[in-house]
């Protein structure tokens, strides 16, 4: 059974819209972002000393598939610093009902992982709030990890 981390939301907008806000990782995610995040290739995230991570584009379908494989991270509140490297972020676009679909799920963020309860709370803030923001209202939240941190305790170190 697959225990990896997924969510899902329906907007009106197009499967196009909906793709291009989610390459718009800025907008919806962290304005810390370093590279390109809309072709094929290669960008970093950081956020303080808590959580660093390089993502690999690895597919982009568009209007139907983004694909991130992590090769690096890092975050300083678990033990186990192999937690999210080789697991990859998949979105999921599909028209159903006259709506557009978005599935998001995080290959390898499994339940067993230390950072599953702050990992999966994050992903929802983002994707299910700021993403959906972002392709409905045309302006997301990035930037919300502070919040997530000291509702979890985390400091920077």
């Amino acid at each position: 059974m697959n225990q990896s981390y997924s969510t899902f939301f329906k907007v009106d907008q197009s499967p196009e819209e909906v793709f291009a806000a989610i390459n718009n990782v800025r907008g919806w995610w962290s304005e810390e972002i370093e590279g390109t995040t809309d072709e094929l290739g290669e960008f970093k995230h950081h956020y303080q000393d808590i959580h660093r991570c390089t993502i690999q584009i690895t597919e982009l379908v568009p209007g139907k598939k983004v694909v991130w494989h992590i090769t690096d991270n890092y975050f300083n509140f678990v033990k186990d610093k192999s937690e999210w490297k080789d697991t990859d972020i998949v979105f999921e676009i599909a028209r159903k009902d006259g709506k557009t679909e978005v599935r998001f799920t995080h290959v390898g963020l499994v339940p067993a992982y230390e950072c599953y309860t702050v990992c999966t709370d994050s992903w929802g803030i983002y994707i299910n709030g700021s993403l959906r923001d972002l392709i409905t209202k045309g302006k997301g939240q990035p930037n919300q990890s502070e919040q997530i941190a000291n509702k979890h305790g985390i400091e920077n170190s």
